[in-house]
């Protein structure tokens, strides 16, 4: 069997508010934590305990993210800066 590829580009990636977008992700999975925080026993009479903490975990890689993408943000918008002042 012939391994398959592609005929034609990759199309260029999306670019949207992503800054805003794992912002908004992470405060759901905090808020998610904090609504489950007041059933807790009820997640360890079931053995459901991993739900509560999927949703901290969710919340903690969620800030790492915030800062990667502000950075990463941040980087683009000064590349961009240099190209655009930097003569030809």
């Amino acid at each position: 069997m012939a391994k398959w590829t592609p005929t034609h580009e990759a199309p260029e990636p999306l670019e949207g508010p992503v800054v805003a977008t794992i912002t908004g992700g992470t405060i759901l999975w905090f808020v998610l934590f904090l609504a489950q925080l007041p059933f807790y026993g009820w997640f360890d009479d079931h053995g459901h305990t991993w739900w509560v903490w999927t949703c901290l975990a969710g919340a903690g890689l969620g800030l790492i993210g915030i800062w990667y993408v502000r950075r990463r943000d941040a980087a683009i918008k000064r590349d961009a800066a240099n190209r655009r002042d930097t003569p030809a």
